[in-house]
């Protein structure tokens, strides 16, 4: 699906989340934003890095906002902005900005420029407001295999990938592989180690139960399955998460 039609020049509104900035002559900034309805958009921001700026601050990553863009040749003009959600939540501690900046990442990385993905934008949207409300051990996780889902590369996690059998006594989980896409058994074990307790996280997660599993305390298997998580996205996208080391466990 392309993104709504806008000639150059033309005025534009909508809600979005700053993905990432950087700097743009002395005092201007770019802006990439994913937006509910046009996808991923590059924009200017003029005049932002200024001490008087009326609107830089709205401009920070994890913001979301709702702005008025016009439309350019290569980049369009953030001509105004303001907060629908502030950062104050985000910023509260050092876990809920690691965590939503690991989020905006890969929001990033999955986003293309000029592809309305509302989904994507609405479970950004709401996993940011579940990050400032909680810090669960899981919300970088959960969102990782939400999106992963999303995206049709929904793992097999009641019976074994390769041979169909189900969990339980000869055939239990006990491996998980990235390139099978999902739990393999005892007899076909391939890929990294799993534990039982990690699988129910991973069900619960991804069989309508995210909230019990948001409820849970850091541990063993939590680590353990973030770990999985952010190999599993990194595998789709084939590249590294920049973020990546705040989550994983030695």
């Amino acid at each position: 699906m392309s993104s709504p039609a806008v000639a150059n020049g033309e005025l534009y509104r909508d809600r979005a989340v700053i993905l990432r900035t950087y700097k743009l002559r002395e005092s201007d900034r770019i802006v990439v934003l994913l937006t509910q309805r046009f996808g991923k958009v590059r924009a200017v921001a003029k005049g932002v890095r200024r001490t008087n700026s009326k609107f830089g601050s709205r401009l920070e990553p994890m913001s979301h906002v709702e702005v008025l863009l016009r439309k350019g040749r290569d980049l369009d003009l953030v001509s105004q902005a303001e907060s629908v959600d502030g950062l104050t939540p985000m910023l509260s501690s050092l876990d809920r900005a690691a965590q939503g900046m690991a989020v905006v990442e890969a929001a990033d990385q999955l986003s293309l420029e000029g592809e309305p993905d509302e989904r994507l934008y609405t479970m950004l949207v709401g996993v940011l407001r579940t990050i400032g409300d909680s810090p669960s051990p899981l919300n970088v996780a959960a969102f990782f295999w939400k999106v992963l889902a999303m995206s049709g590369l929904s793992p097999v996690l009641d019976g074994c990938v390769r041979c169909g059998e189900a969990d339980g006594g000869e055939t239990a989980l006990v491996a998980f592989d990235l390139n099978e896409g999902g739990a393999l058994c005892r007899r076909c074990r391939s890929g990294t180690s799993i534990s039982p307790a990690a699988l129910v996280i991973m069900r619960d997660i991804l069989g309508g139960r995210l909230r019990q599993a948001l409820a849970l305390e850091e541990s063993a298997a939590t680590s353990e399955v973030t770990a999985l998580a952010t190999r599993a996205l990194e595998h789709h996208i084939e590249r590294r998460l920049r973020t990546v080391s705040v989550f994983e466990r030695h």
